[in-house]
């Protein structure tokens, strides 16, 4: 374990060294800079597409434009939220959580693009259905010449997209925020815990994803907004309890971004650490929200573009933002070594609200991580469809439950390293196909915004 864990640690710190930091930070300013912020200027318009005025039941698709968010939320939210905030603050400091505003603020128009593409250039699988993807926007936008590029990101996906990181830290989050500390669980029954608990998860997701996209899209679209109030919520009280603290602490993000005062590496190590985590938190660029998203009921491209981009939004720059805080304002981020992740953050919330704040916590790390799991599947399935055969790729959804029981039982830090490195991995093709085809994209929203102006006239 001890080799498998340095070789994933060199993988991740490779990958997502200064050149993944500049293509996708820069990729981001580019499209900014390209589309003349045009994706800022339509937040009213994104908020009427997701309200459902534009909806036909016959446009070609599987999901609406609001179950399409909540599914890529679903596996963004939650535990890249929770404990990806607080691995920011443990590895990177507080100027980590800059990082993961910057990664926000340029993924609007990375999500635009890429959304975008997601639509304009779906493709059949093997069984004649219409999908959605970075492997398709390559292989429909850019020519089979460029199929290598294509097969390189689903290999990357069948890795990336694996359950070990959720299923890892709702194990610890119940195991050490609730049952050890109340004596319920001994030291020496972790392991046991460990195995039945992720037997148990995995055939609580295995009756969600053998339902299809239709039942991810129908319980994420039920499951997300209302975790997402309850969480704020709960964050809300703590913070309004501190709100004259507030102020400090978001100005010691913005000054330890460029001291780097409180992590090792300095200032390039509290932004590569920041980049990294704020890219696993809302995931633009990465490409996996582009195989959701290209599952929307929709002929407008555009549209579920400027849906996508409410994703960082929502993700990392309001609720990433409360928990940073919250771990900040209570000092939970003092505490050492000895917690990390979601647990870090339960100790946070028990600081201000006492022994009800783990229980809150760990349920909606619950809920969270599952919601998660019953999303990422799809992304794994549908890459290993376009490698194989999508005859085939059901047999993704046997390996993926079987995967959640090894992910319980797995350390942390290797769960960690795999991740990373497989979305840095992930991150090369989305990005340069996107770059290639923005022209298009440009042309597209052209197009969809001039009819929009002579059907208003």
């Amino acid at each position: 374990m001890d080799v498998l864990e340095r070789l994933f640690a060199a993988v991740s710190d490779f990958m997502w060294g200064p050149p993944l930091i500049t293509l996708i930070v820069g990729g981001g300013l580019f499209f900014i800079v390209y589309s003349r912020g045009l994706p800022y200027r339509h937040f009213g318009h994104a908020i009427q597409i997701l309200r459902g005025k534009y909806d036909r039941s016959d446009d070609p698709g599987d999901i609406t434009h609001f179950q399409a968010l909540c599914a890529a939320l679903s596996g963004t939210l939650g535990l890249g939220n929770i404990a990806g905030v607080a691995i920011a603050i443990t590895i990177g400091g507080p100027g980590a959580i800059f990082w993961m505003w910057v990664t926000a603020l340029v993924g609007v128009a990375t999500k635009f693009f890429t959304c975008t593409l997601a639509i304009l250039y779906r493709g059949e699988d093997s069984l004649g259905r219409l999908q959605g993807g970075p492997m398709y926007i390559i292989r429909e936008g850019l020519g089979r010449r460029w199929m290598p590029l294509a097969m390189f990101f689903c290999v990357a996906a069948l890795f990336g997209t694996l359950p070990i990181f959720q299923i890892n830290q709702l194990t610890e989050a119940v195991r050490d925020a609730i049952l050890l500390p109340r004596g319920i669980l001994s030291e020496d029954s972790i392991g046991w815990f460990n195995l039945l608990f992720g037997i148990a998860i995995a055939a609580l997701v295995a009756s969600v994803v053998f339902g299809g996209i239709l039942r991810v899209g129908h319980v994420a679209a039920r499951l997300i907004p209302a975790l997402v109030l309850i969480y704020l919520a709960c964050a809300g009280v703590i913070l309004s309890l501190n709100a004259g603290d507030i102020p400090y602490y978001l100005g010691m993000i913005v000054r330890d971004a460029f001291t780097g005062a409180a992590v090792a590496g300095g200032i390039l190590g509290a932004m590569m650490v920041g980049v990294r985590q704020g890219a696993f938190s809302n995931e633009a660029g990465i490409g996996t929200e582009v195989m959701a998203h290209g599952a929307a009921r929709t002929r407008e491209p555009v549209r579920e573009g400027l849906v996508a981009m409410m994703g960082p939004v929502i993700d990392t720059l309001v609720v990433c933002t409360a928990t940073a805080l919250v771990i900040l304002i209570t000092g939970a981020w003092q505490i050492g070594d000895d917690m990390a992740g979601s647990a870090l953050t339960a100790a946070a919330f028990a600081e201000s609200l006492g022994g009800i704040g783990p229980w809150i916590v760990t349920g909606l790390v619950v809920v969270f991580s599952v919601s998660t799991m019953f999303t990422f599947w799809y992304y794994g399935a549908k890459s290993l469809g376009f490698l194989i055969g999508a005859e085939h790729q059901h047999w993704y959804k046997y390996f993926y439950v079987a995967l959640i029981v090894v992910g319980a039982v797995a350390s942390l830090e290797v769960v960690i390293y795999l991740i990373t490195a497989m979305y840095g991995l992930m991150a090369i093709p989305t990005m340069i196909a996107s770059l290639l085809l923005a022209p298009r994209v440009m042309a597209e929203a052209r197009r969809y915004f001039a009819a929009r102006e002579t059907d208003s006239e």
